[in-house]
């Protein structure tokens, strides 16, 4: 795995994970990394500093106790140590791309289409998750209609 900041046309700057840099280009390539704030896919690579570990201090009297700012389950552990937490974020993310695969139903490659018959009222709303291009995604966002790709995550770290 690998974690890009990424800044869009529009300014504004986040994070993303990707299974490789080859998944990174494929996907920007394809329209299918968007920026979380405004939908813009047009993204870039932004400037990042490395990140460093460096040995955690004792307490010291008067910090927190242990635990006050305690993470959400399932969140990454930050006290892990580097390739502890890149595979709990992984088996996050995986958990959060099967339970919106349960709570959906797959209409496979003709997502574009189904998702506009839905938006314009000639398909029962309800939640859906299929394959779309980049192309396609780009459309469906420009005619406001709201749709978030999926990253494409192997079952299972190698």
């Amino acid at each position: 795995m690998i974690r890009y900041a990424l800044r869009c046309a529009c300014g504004h700057g986040f994070d993303a994970w990707f299974a490789s840099a080859a998944a990174y280009d494929a996907q920007a390539d394809g329209g299918l990394v968007a920026c979380p704030a405004c939908g813009a896919n047009t993204v870039d690579k932004a400037l990042m500093t490395p990140a460093i570990g460096r040995a955690r201090a004792a307490p010291r009297p008067g910090d927190a106790p242990a635990g006050a700012d305690t993470p959400p389950p399932g969140a990454p552990d930050p006290a892990a140590s580097p390739p502890d937490r890149a595979a709990a974020t992984r088996a996050a993310l995986r958990a959060l791309i099967r339970e919106v695969k349960d709570g959906a139903e797959d209409v496979g490659t003709g997502f574009a289409a189904e998702a506009r018959r839905i938006h314009d009222g000639e398909a029962a709303d309800r939640p859906i998750w299929g394959r779309a291009t980049g192309d396609d995604a780009r459309a469906l966002r420009e005619d406001g209609i709201d749709v978030q790709a999926l990253p494409d995550l192997p079952e299972h770290d190698a």
